[in-house]
């Protein structure tokens, strides 16, 4: 009876109990400090056209190469490998990393799986244990690269329990192999202005389970695009690069990174911009704040309280000024700074007093009376909202 109970014992799963004293404190291993870790599931999200296998073939032929991130460091040299959904390896990922100056010595395309009976296609979703052990084999691994990595989930990738099932082999294999794993994914249409985390598609789960989240964008203007951090749980979650898709000459055609400008920000500030104009929300806030500051200068603080109650973000907001040509003034009285429409005190001068639209008096003056009105509405949602905001925190009960 013993024996038996010590078998039925030993056949049940335990789970492992470690007191934190006895784990060893580690620091995080960086390929690119702040960007790229061993062991560590990232993610690049971003609309169609702005280079994002583009952007994951110039980050692993850095590494195979040994060469020099965008922010002037040294990658350390090592293997990659890289698994494409959606290119082709001769025509467009091999010239691809040749022209980004990789060593292809040490990149190793993952091809079709092989038995004694069969050869089919690599398949994420249920391929990656056999694809870890090939790679300890080889050694050396310091990234792997799943374009498009909603492949590697089996089921719906709108859901976050399959979507985060799915995505727990990936994270093996990267503490396996102890290298950088790079998920490539694309942004769902529309959402422009929003958490950049919420428009990549699929489930949340995706930008969840990343340690790190980078996001691509267009810049409307010119042939510059962005290339932001939007989220680390392991460091700054912030700043970003300009770069541009350069095409290579010759008789095999393919694309390249070019590094540019390093940029301070959030990467909603930073790739929203692109968005804003985009979608008219800049124009939407060119005419907004236009009728604002219609009746004369308006306070910083009001504009932000007024850009608040109607939505704008004040990166839109400042870029509509910009746009506006509106200056901004120092007031005499209190220090404060006003913005002003350029021309407008020279108006109000005239109009001041008993002036108006032809020689009207100003409080008969249509144009003004229009403006000021504008102005005072502005003002009393302001106010609404606060008296709403002040109830909400008193729990329901106005005094």
């Amino acid at each position: 009876m013993t024996t038996a109970i010590t078998s039925l014992r030993e056949t049940h799963d335990r789970v492992e109990l470690t007191r934190a004293v006895d784990i060893p404190m580690a620091a995080v291993n960086w390929l690119w400090s702040g960007w790229l870790a061993r062991g560590k599931l990232h993610l690049l999200a971003g609309d169609a056209g702005t280079g994002k296998t583009t952007l994951a073939i110039a980050i692993a032929a850095t590494i195979s190469s040994g060469g020099v991130w965008p922010d002037g460091t040294t990658a350390p040299e090592g293997n990659v490998l890289i698994w494409s959904g959606e290119d082709d390896a001769a025509d467009t990922i091999v010239p691809r990393f040749a022209c980004a100056g990789a060593d292809l010595s040490r990149v190793l395309i993952v091809g079709d799986v092989r038995n004694s009976r069969s050869v089919r296609p690599f398949d994420p979703a249920q391929d990656l244990s056999t694809l870890a052990a090939a790679a300890e084999r080889l050694g050396d691994v310091s990234l792997m690269v799943l374009d498009p990595v909603v492949a590697a989930v089996s089921g719906d990738s709108h859901k976050n329990s399959e979507v985060r099932r799915s995505l727990q082999p990936v994270l093996d294999l990267a503490q396996r192999l102890n290298c950088a794993v790079l998920g490539v994914s694309h942004f769902s249409k529309g959402g422009a202005g929003i958490d950049p985390l919420l428009r990549i598609t699929g489930s949340v789960a995706f930008g969840a389970v990343a340690r790190v989240v980078y996001v691509a964008a267009k810049r409307c203007d010119s042939d510059d695009r962005v290339l932001a951090r939007a989220k680390s749980n392991i460091g700054p979650d912030d700043g970003g690069f300009v770069y541009r898709i350069l095409l290579s000459e010759g008789a095999i055609v393919a694309s390249r990174v070019e590094w540019r400008d390093a940029l301070d920000g959030s990467a909603r500030d930073l790739i929203s911009d692109e968005s804003d104009a985009r979608s008219g929300v800049t124009a939407s806030a060119e005419e907004w704040l236009r009728d604002l500051l219609g009746s004369g200068p308006q306070t910083v603080n009001l504009i932000r309280s007024n850009a608040d109650t109607s939505g704008y973000r004040w990166r839109t907001v400042e870029r509509a000024k910009q746009s506006l040509g509106i200056r901004s003034v120092m007031d005499a009285s209190d220090g404060g700074w006003r913005w002003s429409m350029s021309g407008i005190e020279h108006r109000q001068d005239r109009h001041r007093g008993h002036d108006g639209l032809g020689g009207l008096p100003a409080a008969q003056d249509p144009v003004l009376n229009s403006q000021q009105r504008k102005a005072g509405a502005a003002s009393i949602a302001v106010e609404i909202g606060r008296m709403s905001r002040e109830i909400e925190c008193s729990g329901g009960k106005s005094s």
